[in-house]
């Protein structure tokens, strides 16, 4: 069994990953998958949080919730990407001066 600071310094390393792909990319698609990287590092060291309590699943619940919403966010982000590209012809969102026609 690896200990647990292992697993939370890959959680870090992981939201660090995220972090830096959502700030240097300028395609929405690239943020969006930079984003789901930050969701899943939170799940991580909420899992492993949850091993220090092992009797409670507050941190295995919180994770199938982060799991949920983070599907939610992803197809609703798709959507809107999809609805962008075709009306401006474009993905990246520094390119999209407008909001009405």
């Amino acid at each position: 069994m690896f200990p647990l600071h292992h697993f939370l310094l890959l959680g870090a390393l992981l939201f660090s990953a995220g972090l830096l792909v959502v700030i240097t990319k300028r395609n929405a698609i690239m943020v969006l998958l930079g984003i789901e990287l930050m969701l899943n590092a939170s799940n991580l060291n909420l899992v492993t949080f949850n091993q220090l309590y092992p009797a409670r699943l507050d941190g295995q619940l919180f994770a199938l919730f982060v799991i949920i919403v983070a599907v939610c966010e992803a197809a609703v982000g798709l959507a809107i990407v999809l609805r962008v590209y075709q009306h401006y012809q474009t993905s990246t969102p520094d390119e999209i001066t407008e909001l009405k026609d």
